[in-house]
Order: structure tokens, then sequence, then C-alpha cells
């Protein structure tokens, strides 16, 4: 079933305008989430060098995959800013934009001139979204990042793996997704404070620190305590059991007892209430110190029943348990069907395509996916069009080689 439906009520974001200068991952993504509930996006590429994303991960027929993801609800223009031409029609095109996300090294829309005073001149209620590896600032600003970096510097990757393993970074773009998110967050922020005070401002989104703040209290913990959390694979520092458990059938199952009373309904499910009365179960803490205790107790009773049975019979008890999906399990998976989690798009390039739906519902005001992701400039024309250029002014500008 399409995304692509018509509204009884405008999209939240209906009548924003969001200029998409950014590549990659962290800078687009928040982007896509604004077009995802009723923003326009128009995503400004150079003539010659798109979007890296499009030709990360795999292809169907020469198109990107990922792009068609990241690139939805996306109006697809090029502009090459360093030049002239270039800069005059991203002037124009601020002027008529609520947002700008962009992610040039520090100094480069400077250079360009175009920098915050130009464009806050062409439009004062303008929010400039600047998302760098490092922030605009600092012994660090001019150095070239990733998402990577940040998941090393954050302390993820040090708390990540199994205790004697190297340090684990994960085979996604964690940082930046996480970044991608609370940029959006920060733009409607920006966006609710100008409501208030009439002016646009800078949002200044450094990839390390998101990460810092889902990474939670580890800056305190060593402040108050000296604490350092060391690597302790699928296990927690913070209650037990908890782990990845192997089924009968060589499926595996996680199990989390985050809360007192599940780690007890765990215990007397798999026959060992005798461990509910031990002084040490009392607390998540003291659990977590007695893990080969209760992950024995836990796993053996695991590995003697399917996985079916492992999941039905934690259900009957309350306890939590979840199976451990690949992406084909997700997409066959009821609760995710039933929320219409992965639905199906309508792409004139390659037809019905899967992907994840918005990232919330609204019950008034829901977002959607109009298309998915559009060829490098399809809409150049029609935007500039649209912002009064002439047939004459746009062959220039080609001329020019600023499109």
């Amino acid at each position: 079933m399409s995304t692509t439906r018509a509204r009884t009520t405008p999209a939240p974001l209906t009548g924003l305008r969001v200029l998409d200068l950014a590549t990659l991952f962290a800078g687009p993504l928040a982007a896509t989430l604004l077009g995802d509930f009723g923003a326009e996006v128009i995503k400004v590429e150079h003539p010659g060098r798109p979007d890296p994303s499009r030709g990360h991960g795999p292809a169907k027929d020469g198109i990107g995959l990922w792009w068609k993801v990241l690139g939805r609800n996306k109006r697809t223009i090029t502009l090459d800013l360093s030049t002239p031409g270039g800069r005059a029609v991203l002037l124009r095109l601020a002027a008529t934009a609520d947002v700008v996300i962009e992610n040039f090294r520090p100094g480069t829309l400077e250079k360009w001139d175009l920098s915050w005073e130009e464009l806050s001149a062409a439009s004062p209620r303008l929010v400039l979204a600047r998302v760098t590896a490092f922030g605009q600032f600092g012994p660090y600003a001019h150095r070239p990042g990733f998402g990577t970096l940040a998941e090393a510097m954050s302390g993820f990757a040090a708390i990540t793996g199994e205790p004697e393993a190297p340090p684990t970074l994960p085979p996604f773009g964690l940082a930046d997704s996480v970044a991608g998110l609370a940029t959006a967050y920060a733009v409607l922020t920006a966006l609710a404070a100008r409501e208030r005070t009439g002016s646009g401002q800078i949002v200044d989104m450094a990839i390390i620190e998101p990460m810092l703040s889902v990474l939670g209290p580890h800056p305190t913990w060593y402040d108050q305590l000296g604490h350092v959390q060391e690597r302790t694979g699928n296990r927690s520092a913070n209650n037990a059991p908890r782990n990845t458990y192997r089924t009968a059938d060589g499926r595996w199952v996680a199990v989390s007892t985050s809360a007192q009373s599940v780690a007890e309904r765990v215990m007397r499910l798999v026959g060992r209430p005798e461990l509910i009365e031990e002084p040490w179960f009392a607390t998540g803490v003291d659990r977590a110190a007695h893990a080969d205790v209760l992950d024995e107790a836990v796993g053996s009773w695991i590995a003697a029943r399917t996985r079916a049975e492992v999941l039905s019979a934690f259900e009957k008890a309350e306890a939590a348990a979840a199976p451990i999906h690949d992406v084909r399990d997700v997409l066959a998976d009821p609760q995710y069907r039933a929320l219409n989690t992965i639905t199906t798009v309508l792409d004139p390039e390659l037809g019905p395509l899967r992907m994840q739906n918005v990232l919330f519902r609204l019950s008034a005001t829901p977002g959607a996916i109009r298309w998915a992701g559009r060829p490098h400039g399809a809409d150049t024309e029609a935007v500039l069009t649209e912002l009064g250029l002439t047939p004459a002014e746009i062959t220039s500008l080609r001329a020019e080689g600023a499109l």
C-alpha cells in the first residue's frame, strides 16, 4: 500500500520551505524528517558531484537504493555555490526559505560569500542549521570528519563489544542518524523561538555531541564516582539476566530484566525461583554481578525450547523477550505490519519500493511519503522558473556552469 493519499487536513509542516545543501547522512536525514511531515524540501546538489549517498550501498539498475529513502519527499536541483550565478540563485532561494541545512566545513559558506550575514539579510526569519563533525569552533572545528569519528570519540565504541575484544563500531550510520534526529529537533526548536521573536538564528550541530546524550550518565558517573564503564558484550552493568540466548531450533532471542518484577517472573518461568531469595537478587547492579549464574539458568532453559515456544512462554509470564530479527524477519513481523512501519512507495524509476514509513504517527495531521528520492537535478528548471528566472537566465547559468 502506498503512503501517497489524499489529505483531509494539511500536514503539520506544510508551508515550511527547507533548502537541503548537505551531503551524506546527518544533515540530509534531518531534511528528510521535516519533509515527511509536509515541509517543502529542495535538495541542492553540485552539478558534477551529486550527494555521495546516491552511490552508497547496493544499487538496482544503476540507481542507488539508499538515496531512494534519504531523498524522499525532496525536489532536486543542481547549483554550484562557488560560482557567482550559483551564489545569486542560492540567495534568491534563501529569501523564500524558512530553513537552510548545510554540512560544509566551517568557513566554506563564508568563502563563497554565503555567510550567515548574507543569508539572514536575504531572509531575517531564516534558520541556518550547520551540521559538522566537530562544531563551528574549537581546536578540531576545521578537521574533516564523519559519524564514525563520533562513535569513537563519544565513548560508544569503548563500551561496545566483548570484554576481551577490540572496541566495536556499528555497521551502519548510527552517529549520523542520531545527529539527524537531533538536528530536526533543533530546527523545530529554532522555528518555535522564531514565532516569539520574529527572527531566525543559527543551529550549530556537532555530530560528536548527540551521541553523548544517548549514551546516558557516563560523564556524571565518572565525575562523581570515577566510574568508567567497561565493555560487557550483550550483558548490562545495571541488571541481569540481560543477554541474547540461542533456542533449540538455532534461532536467537533477547531477554531484558530492567524491572525487578520482570526479573522475578523470568526466574519463576525458567524454574529457578530459589534465586529470587538470594540477597544479591534484590537490585539490578547486584544481579549483574552474578550474571554467570543467571545466564546459565535462563540460557539452559531457552536452549531446550524452540524460539516460538520461548516467546509464547515469556508472553504468558509477562516477561520481556523478543526475537533477534534480521531484515527478512522485520518485513514479516506482525507488529511492524500492524503499524505499517515498512510501507510501499510507487517510484517512477523502480516501481513499488518498500522502505521505512514516517517516524511517528499523528492522529490529526499525519506525515506521508509522497515520492521516493528523485534523479539528480530533476527539478532544477521547475524550481528556478517558480523563483522567477527566465529561460534565458537559466540557459546563461548552465553556460556558466552554475547549474
